[in-house]
Parts: structure tokens; C-alpha cells; sequence
């Protein structure tokens, strides 16, 4: 009798000894969930506070990102685009003097600036006289370059020299040997914007529609 109640005994010690274990791992399943449950609810209240911060994309600054035709300087309009530079070649303008004892070859017809009032309104005619012939000539007979003059081919109009400073002044062709040369120049008072001059040379047969250089 003794041993069966000490094993019922034994029996119920062993069954409240599972319902223990049982219920404090019940206990500690709820201790754990509530954790849980509290640590997921403070992060949704953290995430509901916070504010998104918005990130803005920034343009590239156009400055970095500028064409070179947009930062290039604009194009001249064709006004104020310069013309082209005309170069005489050697002997395109030449013209006998004094019948056939001399001639004279322009070298260079270039438009310049007047050193005293800073208008471009001078030309510059640069002229080789060349003697041809060997037989004496007259001590009177010269090439009076500053006598130069000039005329506008589409207007008539005549334009003189500068001043007697302003050339060579002359040529005597007794003072060449023959076949020797001398240049000389004189400065005209033509108008901006004439392009081409009928050019005459005392003594010499006309130059007709040289154009001018800038």
C-alpha cells in the first residue's frame, strides 16, 4: 500500500513539476511577444515622426556645360567684317613714260591711316620709275610723283595729293642708268569706302581700276 502511494506521489510530483515548466514557458513566450510587440510599436512611432528628407537633383551648371559655340564671341555681320587684303602681282599695273624712254610699275595701291587725324582716308601709291633706254635724256624730263592725282572710276570724282611731304617728289630720269630703277611713293586723299582708282602719273600713260588694299 505504501509503494503505490508513494508512486502516486511520485506521479503527482511529476505532473505539477510539468505544469510548472509549462506555465513558466508560457510566461516567458508572453514576456517575449510583449517585447516584441512594444519594440515594433516604437519603431513605427519613430518612423511616423521622422521626417523624409527630399533630395533634389541639381542641374549641371550650364556654365560647365556650355558649347563652345555658346561661349564663343558672335560672328562679325559683314559690315564689319574687314576686306580682304589685295596684292598687286609683279607687273600687272605697268605703263610706259615719256613715250618709250621710262616706265613705271605700281608696286603697291594700300589704304592707311592719317597719322594726324586717325582717318583711314589715304592712300598710299609705292611706284617703281625705270629708265629704258641709253641714249641721253633731257635733265628737265622727271617724273613728278607728287603730282600724282587719282579719280573714282564710278563717280569721276578726282582726289589730289596730301601734301609735298607726303611723296618722293621726283624722279629724274638722267640721274638713272639705264635700265636702273628708283621707287617712289605719294600719299592721296581718297574717301573710305572707295575701293578702285583710275591712277595718273605725270607723263605716264594711265593706271586704270587698280584696286585698293586695306
Amino acid at each position: 500500500m505504501s509503494t503505490f502511494l508513494s508512486s502516486v506521489a511520485v506521479l503527482l510530483s511529476t505532473l505539477a513539476l510539468m505544469c510548472s515548466g509549462y506555465a513558466a514557458y508560457q510566461v516567458f513566450t508572453l514576456q517575449q511577444k510583449t517585447i516584441a510587440d512594444t519594440a515594433n510599436s516604437n519603431i513605427l512611432a519613430t518612423n511616423s515622426t521622422t521626417p523624409v528628407q527630399k533630395v533634389e537633383t541639381v542641374p549641371p551648371s550650364t556654365a560647365s556645360t556650355a558649347s563652345p559655340e555658346a561661349s564663343a564671341p558672335p560672328s562679325p555681320t559683314a559690315s564689319e567684317t574687314p576686306k580682304a587684303t589685295v596684292a598687286m602681282k609683279p607687273g600687272e599695273f605697268v605703263q610706259p613714260a615719256f613715250g618709250d624712254k621710262a616706265q613705271v610699275e605700281l608696286l603697291s595701291v594700300k589704304r592707311i591711316k592719317d597719322p594726324v587725324s586717325a582717318n583711314r582716308d589715304v592712300v598710299n601709291v609705292q611706284m617703281r620709275v625705270r629708265r629704258l633706254v641709253e641714249d641721253e635724256i633731257d635733265p628737265n624730263q622727271s617724273i613728278e610723283v607728287f603730282q600724282t592725282s587719282a579719280r573714282n572710276p564710278d563717280t569721276s570724282e578726282t582726289y589730289k595729293g596730301v601734301d609735298f611731304k607726303r611723296s618722293t617728289g621726283s624722279v629724274v630720269l638722267s640721274n638713272l642708268r639705264p635700265k636702273a630703277s628708283a621707287d617712289a611713293y605719294v600719299w592721296l586723299r581718297v574717301p573710305n569706302g572707295v575701293d578702285s582708282l583710275d591712277i595718273f602719273v605725270p607723263d605716264t600713260a594711265a593706271f586704270n581700276d587698280v584696286p585698293i588694299a586695306n
